[in-house]
């Protein structure tokens, strides 16, 4: 990798602390601009070859979406710039971020969550696992990276809770139900040592090898129950479920946020979206001049 490529990885890890994930886009992005420019010199770069770049960027086909995330990770990267004195002005400065409309979250009805929990088959320790899973997932909001890293160690049984490392390291506590409960101790007695075979791990989910459950190995899961039930959604859906059933049943915007782990209150306020959609569509239905 280009050593200052290398420079700006680390400087993501070790002293912003991103996600890997997180880091590996950055970088990449870093990379992308870096071969569109050449060997110019850096301090040549203006905010106006930055706006060409990014429009070059969409005419090869990327959507406002991908424009914003891009231009998220140059503004890190030209800002890592001008504090190793690469550059003088930072050119991402005074370049706006494109509007992105916010899609509404696909959600699952309460009797599709059931129907879909239903379909697991809770007669081979895998399933007993699934259903956990799953409960777990939509019972606490959990992303599907926070249930694979989930370990023994942050689930509090008396104390009725868990620890989730979130995105960026962040942790979070998160109440956890009774029926997530009761469904923890039938795997955790009943399936997790016939997956386990004798072997110590810290990982709260166990594949049939006796490994950690991976996130892919969760979504080839789910897919088939949600095929099974009739139900249209990935597993996600069932962390835009919880949000949405959360609101419905009246808990405040600030609580979801909290629960769900996001940074800004606006990112959770795209599930206030679905409840305007339904007031819509009862006043399609029931008001004369609807």
């Amino acid at each position: 990798m280009n050593p200052l490529l290398e420079a700006f990885a680390a400087h993501l890890t070790m002293e912003l602390r991103l996600s890997r994930a997180t880091v590996s886009v950055y970088t990449l992005e870093a990379r992308l601009l870096l071969a569109y420019w050449g060997a110019r010199p850096l301090r040549q770069f203006s905010g106006q070859d930055l706006i060409q770049y990014l429009v070059d960027r969409q005419l090869e086909g990327a959507s406002r979406k991908t424009t914003a995330k891009s231009l998220s990770a140059l503004r890190a990267f030209f800002a890592f710039l001008r504090r190793e004195g690469h550059i003088r002005d930072n050119p991402a400065q005074d370049v706006e971020t494109p509007r992105v409309a916010r899609r509404i979250p696909e959600v699952f009805s309460r009797e599709e969550v059931e129907r879909l929990l239903a379909a697991i088959d809770l007669d081979t320790p895998g399933g007993v696992r699934d259903r956990f899973l799953f409960e777990l997932i939509y019972s606490c909001g959990l992303r599907v990276s926070e249930a694979a890293s989930m370990t023994l160690e942050r689930i509090y049984k008396t104390e009725k809770f868990l620890r989730v490392l979130g995105k960026g390291g962040k942790e979070r506590i998160v109440p956890i139900g009774e029926l997530a409960l009761e469904w923890l101790e039938r795997y955790l007695s009943q399936a997790r040592p016939a997956l386990a075979r004798g072997r110590r791990l810290a990982s709260l989910f166990v594949n049939h090898l006796g490994g950690p459950l991976s996130r892919k190995g969760m979504w080839k899961r789910f897919k088939g129950y949600a095929l099974e039930a009739g139900v249209a959604g990935k597993i996600h859906t069932l962390r835009h479920s919880f949000a949405t059933h959360l609101l419905k049943g009246g808990a405040d915007l600030r609580t979801v946020q909290v629960l769900l782990g996001h940074a800004d209150i606006g990112t959770t306020q795209i599930y206030t979206h679905v409840e305007e959609s339904e007031l819509a569509e009862y006043h399609r239905l029931y008001h004369p001049r609807g």
